[in-house]
């Protein structure tokens, strides 16, 4: 056996055995329902490895009786793994990337209290500096600002999504953090706020996650997706792709479902608005 083989032997013993397991849901929306929980192997406080949970891990399936589908002599049902997205799967790749900004940084020409040369912007280089200094700096321009220009002079960009109270999220952190004003800006409706009222004409239903509360996503689907596997002989997807645009949201479910229409005999074609 060569050196280098025995090396790569040892190494991947090395990494196959995790110091311990996690589970997490790496979905990209937090209020969202997502197909999303993943276990996180660790070691020496370092991600080896990010795989699906699997429900048979430590239960039976009889023990949590799974459903399942019948149309046209066949059975659909869930696999007994999460069916995480590929984007979740590469997270590892993010979190170690060597782009990725992990602390403030500040251009070096650039100060707050004196000369901040503006017309050198994507030139200069940066320099790291504490939480503390990136904190103190944003509280102390928006006070200049909010008292030379007006509170109106501070422009909030902001998405049209519901409550995420995500950093990135428009309607949680932003405007607390400029609850003393702002000029805002709505985007127009580009995702379930467009279309949910068209929708419940179109599918003849609520489009809510539970009866009580209408947040306009298409979950649960109630009874169309077995509508659709007992009664459809062609399915266009308009305007999306049904491999990739819900991807982040509820991992490969609707891929599943696809090759299952297919197995069905349903004639599946993508068009285009």
């Amino acid at each position: 056996m060569s050196y280098e083989k025995d090396n790569l032997e040892a190494h991947f013993d090395n990494v196959a055995k995790p110091e311990r397991t996690l589970t997490k849901n790496l979905s990209f929306c937090a209020h969202c329902k997502g197909s999303n929980v993943a276990r996180i192997d660790v070691k020496n406080d370092k991600i080896i490895r990010i795989r699906p949970l699997h429900y048979d891990e430590k239960y039976e399936p009889y023990e949590f009786s799974p459903w399942q589908m019948n149309a046209r002599g066949k059975v659909f049902r869930p696999a007994m793994k999460e069916p995480v997205s590929p984007f979740c799967l590469s997270y590892k790749k993010r979190i170690y990337s060597p782009n990725r900004i992990k602390y403030p940084l500040q251009r070096v020409d650039w100060n707050p209290n004196g000369e901040r040369n503006p017309q050198n912007r994507g030139i200069s280089k940066f320099k790291r500096i504490s939480w503390d200094e990136a904190t103190d700096n944003i509280a102390s321009e928006i006070n200049r600002i909010h008292g030379k220009y007006g509170t109106s002079a501070v422009f909030l960009k902001m998405g049209n999504h519901g409550e995420t109270k995500c950093v990135h999220g428009p309607h949680g952190i932003q405007p607390r953090l400029l609850k003393e004003g702002y000029t805002i800006q709505f985007f127009n409706p580009d995702s379930w706020e467009g279309w949910f009222w068209g929708a419940e004409h179109v599918w003849g239903m609520d489009c809510a996650w539970t009866k009580t509360l209408s947040v306009g996503m298409m979950a649960p689907q109630t009874n169309v997706i077995k509508d659709i596997s007992e009664n459809t002989e062609m399915l266009v997807f308009i305007g999306c792709d049904p491999e990739t645009t819900p991807m982040a949201f509820d991992g490969q479910a609707s891929s599943r479902l696809c090759y299952w229409w297919k197995e069905l005999g349903i004639n599946l074609l993508l068009g285009r608005c």
